[in-house]
This record gives structure tokens, sequence and C-alpha cells, in this order.
């Protein structure tokens, strides 16, 4: 029970419709032109937001995307309808683009899929990254909108199937908000950063945005199936490995996302069973999934191969570049003692400059210069942060802690 003196605190307005005063469904590369040159003749940055189906398709396409610029509507744009009628709309988009800011919240997660649309941001500002070097407490869309603009977003359609068609009204809506707080949102993040003097950090990390690209393929990846990790039988593992393959091709023929179709316990099920047919495939009740009797014989052919591999998987998978630091205590003392040494000293700073640390220096960034320092003086330290690829301004705020720690007696903490 709260006491009786606690003051309650207030209730923010919902925004539940978007304040702009037309929403513009865009479906035809002619509507496209048409909003195209409303927002050439308005001033000020886009706000941009896609929506992607993840969870339900297999590719990381965009099946809505929104543009805001104020004095000006909302458009929600189908591209697949319009790239179906005329790829060169996007074109004379990206030119549009190319001569202003965008204002996105967790660029990373729509720059692949805008990309693919041959829309490349030339600048941009995250109001997401922006919150975390302003120090708030939660960066969420919805979250920050409530600290610094005093609403509440209804945001009740996050996880939907942006795939499906028609697109609900309500669903409409909610995209359209996304956009509808951007600019608000990321004119409020600019007052912080440049009260806390952190408007440089921020510049210099939008800008390294441009050149966000995702992960390289990695070919091992499906050993993070679940329930795969304690198998300890080579043969096994070329059948799991065959099983996963598989569903990847046919994840991509569909365009599903692979755990709808069969999910990872029902592969490592199928794998670890050691059939020796495909009717006793098909009779296994824990091999489940809506498309896991439909395409059995795509499953029990990638049981054959892997039953007949001769090129056995490795128990464990081949680490490129340095070894996963959790072995580190065991099998590298003298670098786990550097990266606790030098951890500590980053943590510290984070603290002293109200930054999160994982922002002031990346783990993974911390774990490559502790594993083999080229060397422990501050010019070598700077250099090997550069090459690593951090940020002059990180290196400038960590590099002496960082020196001060890595020169520190392996046996001593910071």
């Amino acid at each position: 029970m709260p006491e009786a003196n606690e003051e309650e605190l207030p209730t923010l307005p919902l925004l539940e419709k978007p304040r702009a005063d037309q929403v513009i469904f865009i479906e035809t590369a002619a509507q496209l032109r048409e909003a195209i040159s409303t927002l050439s003749k308005l001033e000020g940055p886009i706000a941009v937001d896609a929506e992607r189906a993840s969870g339900f398709k297999y590719s990381n396409r965009a099946y809505l995307v929104q543009l805001f610029r104020r004095g000006g509507p909302i458009y929600l744009i189908d591209p697949i309808a319009v790239r179906e009628q005329d790829e060169g709309a996007f074109a004379e988009l990206s030119a549009l683009l190319d001569t202003t800011e965008w204002v996105l919240h967790a660029a990373t997660q729509d720059i692949p899929c805008l990309a693919d649309l041959g829309l490349r941001p030339q600048k941009i500002f995250d109001t997401e990254l922006g919150a975390r070097l302003a120090n708030l407490d939660r960066v969420g869309l919805g979250s920050a909108c409530e600290e610094l603009l005093g609403i509440r977003l209804a945001k009740e359609h996050s996880a939907v199937d942006w795939s499906t068609r028609p697109l609900r009204q309500d669903w409409l809506n909610y995209a359209a908000l996304d956009v509808d707080v951007l600019i608000d949102l990321r004119d409020e993040v600019e007052k912080r950063l440049i009260e806390q003097d952190k408007w440089q950090w921020a510049f210099q990390e939008f800008e390294n945005l441009k050149k966000f690209a995702p992960k390289p393929h990695n070919p091992e990846k499906w050993r993070g199936m679940t329930g795969l990790s304690p198998v300890r039988d080579q043969q096994v593992l070329a059948v799991a490995k065959s099983l996963w393959e598989a569903r990847e091709e046919l994840a991509i023929k569909l365009d599903v996302s692979p755990g709808r179709l069969v999910p990872d316990a029902s592969l490592v099920e199928a794998a670890t069973a050691k059939h020796s047919n495909r009717a006793a495939l098909a009779a296994n009740r824990k091999f489940a999934g809506r498309a896991s009797r439909s395409y059995i014989d795509t499953w029990w052919k990638a049981i054959e191969k892997g039953q007949s591999a001769r090129e056995l998987p490795d128990l464990r998978a081949a680490h490129a570049g340095i070894p996963n630091h959790r072995s580190w205590p065991q099998k590298f003392p003298d670098a786990d003692a550097r990266l606790k040494n030098v951890r500590a000293a980053v943590v510290s700073r984070a603290e002293e400059l109200a930054i999160p640390v994982e922002n002031l220096i990346s783990p993974d960034t911390v774990r490559q210069l502790c594993w083999q320092p080229k060397g422990l003086d501050m010019v070598s330290v700077k250099q090997q942060l550069r090459e690593i690829g951090a940020r002059d301004w990180q290196i400038e705020l960590v590099a002496e802690a960082c020196v001060e720690a890595l020169n520190l007696p392996v046996d001593q903490k910071s």
C-alpha cells in the first residue's frame, strides 16, 4: 500500500491517432511521385520508419515504409506494390532523401531493409542511440516519448505480420504514430545532448551509422539450434546440420520464418532419434511443425545425407579471431586479468561521464584490445582502438584509463 503522503504520478495523455492533418496510404508509383513532390516543397528532416514481417517471413524486406516531414501528411508506402509497377519511383525517392537528414529510432533495425529499396541515408539522427548517449533510463520509442514529450503511444500492434494484405486500418494507425512523434523526439534528444555537452559524441556515432551493414553469414549458425549443445556424436551433428540446411532452403523458397516450418526442437529430435526409414520419422510425434509431414521427403533426404556424410563436423565450432572470452580464466589467465582490469576502468569512466558503458566502448572492442595488446603506451593503445573501429570521441575518453589498466600487474585488479 502507498503511504498516505505519497503523491500519485500523473497519467500521461495517450496518443492514439496521428496528429498530422492527413495520413496517405500509397500503393502506386504515381502516388509515390506525388508524395515526393509534396515532400520536396517542405523543409527540415524527414522521419523514416519501416515495418518488416520478422518472425513470419524469412526475408528481412520492408512491407511498409513510413515518411513524415513537418507541415505535410504522413505517408505510408506499400513498397511491394509500388516496385511491382515501377522500380524507378524509389530511385526518385532516394534522390530526395539524399538531400536531408533522416530521423530514425534504432536505425540499425531499418537500414538493411531500406537499403534493399535503394534508400541509403546520407545524414542520420537516431533518436534511440541519442537517448542512450543522453543517459535516459529507458530508450524504447514509447518510453522516450513519455520522458521527453510527456505522451504515451498506443503500441498494441508491434508484432503483427506486416506482409498481410490488405493492411488493417488500426495497424496503419499504429505505423503512422511511429513517425508522427519522431521529429519532436529528435529535437528533445538533441537538446539533452547539447545540455550535457555530448553532441559531438552523438554526431560521430550518427556518421558511423551510415556505414552499418548486417553481420556476414555465419556458416556455423546451425549449431545454435535449441537443444543441440549437449550432442557429442559427430554423425548426429552431421544429420542436424543437414536438416538445418534443408529447412533454410525451404524457408527461403517459401519466404517463411524457419521456425514456423519446423521448430529447432523437432530438427534435433529427428537427428538424435536415428530413424532407420522415412516411415519411422513420420511416426515420431515429437517431430512436429506445420511442414513436418507435408515436406516429409525433404526431411528424410536431409537425414540420409547426414547419415552418409564422411566429412563430419567438429564437436565444437572453430572460432574465428580471438578465443571466446569465457575460456580465458582457465586457458589465458594473463589476457583474462587484463580484461578484468580494463573492464573495471571503463565501467568507472562510463559512470563519470553518465553514459552506458556499452556506448562508451563496445565489449568486443575491449576484448580485442586486451587479448594481445600491440603496445601498452598511449600511442599504441590509441592506434589499436582506432584499428578495431572505435570512434575518435571514444578513444579520447577511454584511452588513458585503458593504458593505466593494461599496465597494472596481471594479478592486480584496478
